[in-house]
């Protein structure tokens, strides 16, 4: 499929193999919330049992990695631009969008609230909670969350001169912090769950900082390429995967091992993420399967608008069409949730409406729509 802005996105300007990285982690993340979406909407899913194990099999390394594949730019983003532009740009590209798309949501809830699965849970306090309490905004929690781990990182990194290996120390402190007392440093009931997602992935935000002037090596691109690595990593994946599945199943609770089992859910997240950084580097190498760069480029868009997305076409597959097939209305809602976001932005851009994604003007995106 090629869009109006794909020869940016292909461009070499650009490090495909993040935006292959990416891709993978946002369609797994969108996966996710349409199976939510979904079971929430009271669709028996118990004939397709599938569904449900695909769903808690990727779900433990998926938030990691993208706080991994943001902290690898922070050292070379402040080094050659400076801490202001740097937190500038996270004003402008994560806490900007989760403000506008965060409002237009909870609004539409509000409006919708007979048509949604958010009856009864969704007022106008839930306005402040995006800052307040984002996790019961819904998926706003990691943009939240990823602009307040960026900027204290910087704030450290650049005025207190912490280097990558004290950050490491200090993020490792904040994941036991987050583990000790029941494995959690505060409850939710008290407002404070954005202070737990701080605590539990600045460590991610670290270790990418940490590999940074390493992975963007070329012998690191030949080395995560290379089957000497892709097997081993395979196989690690699937048994590691293989129990935190089973145990979360047996358990009733996807969020058990990273609740109760943090560092069998740091191996999880780690080796997941580095089996994705491998793929997305075979992938680069290949030149293959383009179209995980367009989806990778456009995760936030995605992230942003997929809820809305997802839970109309739900309704218009469920109660205007009439299917009621797990599988099809599972990958029907799954693709509608990926590919009407990006429309949508490409219809942004060509309307110059751009505003609506970023403060930041897309000028080459814009150029180039122009010209055709």
């Amino acid at each position: 499929m090629k869009f109006l802005n794909t020869q940016f996105i292909l461009s070499d300007k650009r490090h495909g193999w993040i935006d292959y990285d990416r891709g993978i982690s946002i369609i797994l993340v969108t996966y996710r919330h349409c199976f939510e979406s979904l079971q929430n909407a009271g669709l028996d899913l118990s004939s397709h049992p599938w569904l449900e194990y695909f769903n808690v099999f990727f779900f433990g390394f998926r938030m990691p990695l993208f706080f991994i594949a943001s902290g690898i730019f922070i050292s070379g983003s402040i080094s050659v631009k400076g801490i202001s532009p740097y937190l500038s740009n996270r004003i402008k590209t994560i806490l900007y969008p989760m403000v506008v798309w965060g409002f237009i949501q909870i609004s539409l809830q509000l409006v919708f609230s007979n048509y949604t699965n958010s009856k009864g849970e969704v007022g106008w306090h839930t306005y402040l909670e995006l800052f307040t309490n984002p996790r019961s905004t819904g998926q706003f929690w990691y943009l939240h969350a990823l602009f307040l781990v960026g900027v204290i990182y910087a704030a450290l990194k650049v005025f207190l001169k912490i280097d990558y290996k004290a950050q490491l120390f200090i993020g490792s402190m904040f994941y036991i912090l987050c583990a000790i007392d029941n494995h959690y440093a505060f409850s939710y009931d008290l407002k404070l769950g954005f202070i737990n997602d701080f605590l539990k992935y600045y460590l991610f935000f670290a270790i990418g900082d940490a590999i940074s002037h390493w992975i963007m090596q070329e012998k690191t691109a030949i080395l995560f390429s290379s089957k000497k690595l892709i097997i081993p990593l395979i196989l690690s994946f699937l048994t590691i995967q293989y129990f935190f599945t089973e145990i979360n199943m047996k358990e009733g609770n996807n969020y058990f091992v990273e609740n109760q089992m943090p560092l069998f859910f740091l191996l999880v997240a780690l080796v997941g993420c580095a089996l994705s950084l491998a793929v997305s580097f075979s992938l680069k190498k290949r030149n293959s399967m383009k179209f995980l760069r367009v989806v990778g480029y456009n995760s936030v868009h995605i992230y942003c608008m997929q809820i809305i997305v997802m839970s109309a076409s739900r309704q218009i597959f469920m109660k205007l069409m009439h299917i009621s097939n797990p599988t099809i209305l599972s990958i029907m809602v799954l693709g509608t949730g990926i590919i009407i976001p990006i429309l949508i932005y490409q219809l942004g851009l060509r309307m110059n409406l751009w505003w609506l994604f970023t403060l930041k003007r897309p000028d080459e995106e814009i150029k180039l729509i122009s010209e055709k």
